[in-house]
C-alpha cells in the first residue's frame, strides 16, 4: 500500500513538473512552449551586429538634424524724407531694437571733398591696433570712425577741397611706410534717410517690411 502511494505521487509531481515547463502544452492550445517562442522569434530573421553598429544605427534614429534661422548681417530701409522718417521711428518703437538700429543720410549725387582713409578695420578693437600701427611709423593726425556711417571703424587721415591734395597726401603716408591708405570722394548729404538693422532673422524682416509697407517710396535692401 504505501509502495503504491509513493509511486502514484512521484507521478503526479512529474506530471505537474512536465506541464511546468511546456512539455505537455497547455489548455489554451496545441504548441508546447519552446515551439511557440522559436516562432515568436523568428530566429531564420535575426541577424548579430556589432556594439557598434548598433551604437551608431540608435543615435542616426535619435537624432534629429539642427536648423538653424538664417540671420541676415545689416538690412537698410531707404529713402525716407524727414517727415516719414519720424512716423517710420515711432513705429519701430514696439519692436525695442536698441542698438541693433541706426539711422544716417544718404548720400547725394555731388562731390563736397576727398577723404584720405583706411578701410574698416571690423571693430573698435581693430581700428585701435591700426592706429597703433601709424603711431609706430610716426603718424600723429589721424581720426578713428565710430559712427554709423560705411566708414565705421575705418581712421581718417584728413579730408580736402580737391582730389590733387588728397593725392598729396597719399603720396606722403607712403612714404612714411603706409601701405593701406585710400583716397575717395565724398559726397554732399541729402535729404533723404536711411535706417539700417543689424541681425536680421526671418520673423523681424517680415515685421519691417510691414511697417515698410506703409511708406510706398522706399525699399528695403541689403546694406552696402
Amino acid at each position: 500500500m504505501l509502495k503504491f502511494i509513493f509511486w502514484s505521487l512521484l507521478a503526479v509531481n512529474a506530471a505537474l513538473f512536465a506541464y511546468g515547463r511546456g512539455y505537455l502544452g497547455h489548455f489554451s492550445g496545441n504548441e508546447r512552449e519552446p515551439e511557440r517562442l522559436l516562432n515568436q522569434l523568428n530566429a531564420d530573421k535575426l541577424a548579430i551586429i556589432s556594439a557598434e553598429k548598433a551604437n551608431n544605427a540608435a543615435a542616426a534614429a535619435t537624432a534629429a538634424p539642427e536648423t538653424k534661422p538664417e540671420v541676415q548681417a545689416c538690412l537698410e530701409v531707404a529713402s525716407f524724407v524727414l517727415a516719414d522718417a519720424r512716423r517710420f521711428e515711432s513705429q519701430l518703437e514696439a519692436l525695442k531694437l536698441g542698438d541693433r538700429q541706426s539711422r544716417h543720410n544718404l548720400p547725394g549725387s555731388e562731390v563736397s571733398s576727398y577723404i584720405v582713409y583706411i578701410p574698416p578695420q571690423g571693430s573698435k578693437e581693430g581700428a585701435d591696433k591700426k592706429a597703433g600701427e601709424l603711431r609706430a611709423l610716426g603718424v600723429s593726425n589721424y581720426f578713428i570712425m565710430s559712427d554709423n556711417s560705411p566708414l565705421r571703424w575705418g581712421i581718417s587721415l584728413g579730408v580736402f577741397k580737391t582730389e590733387g591734395a588728397a593725392q598729396n597726401q597719399l603720396a606722403a603716408l607712403m612714404k612714411q611706410g603706409v601701405r593701406t591708405a585710400r583716397v575717395a570722394p565724398r559726397m554732399s548729404g541729402s535729404k533723404l534717410l536711411a535706417y539700417q538693422f543689424r541681425d536680421v532673422d526671418a520673423d523681424l524682416k517680415a515685421k519691417l517690411e510691414k511697417i515698410r509697407a506703409g511708406f510706398p517710396n522706399t525699399e528695403t535692401r541689403s546694406c552696402k
